[in-house]
Formats: C-alpha cells, sequence, structure tokens
C-alpha cells in the first residue's frame, strides 16, 4: 500500500509504502471486539464493595416483640428492608482479566490499523521534533496536517519529552510510543497519527512472519 508521506508544515514530502499484511490485513470485527473487551476488563480494579447485613453497625436487638404489636415482625434493625441496613448480594472485590493468546491480540492491531487504512484515517509523517514543549506549536502542526477538527493518536518511535508535553494539554491528542499501541486506543481515535519511525518499528512488530518466529523462539 502506497500512501503519501507529510512534513510538519503539511506538504507532501514523498511517499512511504506500507505492508499490506498489517494496514490491508483481512478485517475480522468480533476480534477486535474481544480484544477490546478484554483490554477494558483488565483495567477494572475490581475494588467496589458493599456490606451485607452481618457486617453493618447495630441491629443486635430485636426492634420489638415477635407478637402483640401490630406490626410486622423483625428480627433487626440492619435487615436489607431498613434504612441503614445490608446489601442484597452487592458487589465485592473480584477480577475481572481475561486471558487472550498473544497472536489474536496482534491480529486485532492488525484489523484495526486495517480499518484505519481504509477510510484513510493514517496520516504518516516524515518526522516529529520541537524544539521546546508548547502546546500551541504542536495545535499548529495538526492545523497543517488537517487534523485540528479531528482526534488524533500521534504514535512515536521513541520516547520524546518535547512532543509528549506539547501534546498532555490537549484533549483530542494523545502521544503513544508504537510498542505500546493497543485496540482501544486504535479505535478511539479518529486519525493515527504516524512517524515514519514509528511505520518501521510497527511493521517488524507485528509482521506475521516475524511474530511466528519469535513465538517459536
Amino acid at each position: 500500500m502506497l500512501v503519501s508521506m507529510k512534513n510538519m508544515a503539511g506538504n507532501q514530502a514523498g511517499e512511504i509504502e506500507l505492508s499490506d499484511a498489517i494496514f490491508a490485513a483481512s478485517i475480522n470485527k468480533p476480534l477486535m471486539h474481544q480484544a477490546l473487551v478484554r483490554q477494558l476488563a483488565n483495567a477494572r480494579l475490581g475494588t467496589h464493595k458493599t456490606k451485607g447485613r452481618s457486617e453493618v453497625r447495630g441491629g443486635g436487638r430485636k426492634p420489638w416483640r415477635q407478637k402483640g404489636t401490630g406490626r410486622a415482625r423483625q428480627g433487626s434493625t440492619r435487615s436489607p428492608n431498613w434504612v441503614g441496613g445490608g446489601t442484597v448480594f452487592g458487589p465485592t472485590p473480584r477480577k475481572y482479566t481475561k486471558d487472550m493468546p498473544r497472536k489474536m491480540r496482534r491480529a486485532a492491531i492488525r484489523s484495526a490499523l486495517s480499518v484505519k487504512a481504509a477510510s484513510d484515517q493514517i496520516v504518516v509523517v516524515d518526522n516529529l521534533a520541537m524544539d521546546v514543549p508548547k502546546t500551541k506549536d504542536m495545535i499548529q502542526t495538526l492545523e497543517n496536517l488537517g487534523l485540528s477538527t479531528q482526534s488524533a493518536l500521534i504514535v512515536l518511535a521513541e520516547k520524546d519529552e518535547t512532543v509528549q508535553r506539547s501534546t498532555n494539554n490537549l484533549c483530542n491528542a494523545k502521544t503513544i510510543l508504537a510498542n505500546y499501541l493497543n485496540i482501544r486506543d486504535l479505535l478511539g481515535f479518529d486519525t493515527i497519527l504516524i512517524t515514519k519511525d514509528a511505520v518501521d518499528h510497527i511493521e517488524n512488530w507485528l509482521a506475521p512472519q516475524a511474530s511466528a518466529i519469535r513465538d517459536e523462539v
């Protein structure tokens, strides 16, 4: 797949060949959904907790005698039908983690990248560098690339604190390293802005042949 490559000023800077095995792979929507559900589930802390009737304070004595008052029989003021009583079948701490084979996770990422590429939602820049961290400069760069009205996921090959700090205050943009690429961010942003070096890193990481070799070792 041959796509145009731009510079930070938004001008044409040549063309780049994207691997069809990664950016034009078969799209598997159920697999992408499974990977997204797994990532969202694994992000849950599972620390929710409510108290049952045996854990709330009070209610040690019977509020009134069993018969003769005309009222319904009650054994404790902390039963679930009382204000301040315990919760029935409330949430308790648990783990939400889900397992998914590595090959399936990588195939889901390839599907997501292919969806973005098919929709012309991938923009490749030759280089993304700034002298000082400045949000205004990042806004101008996104405008030059035609991404001012869209949310953008900026994928870098290596950590660049200047670029990351220039993006931190933008609500519609986020920076991420290529080796931390994940299904949630790919599907959560309108456009993927990738540097040329990050493209090489992604292709080396997600190439089906390379993945199979690493798994065998």
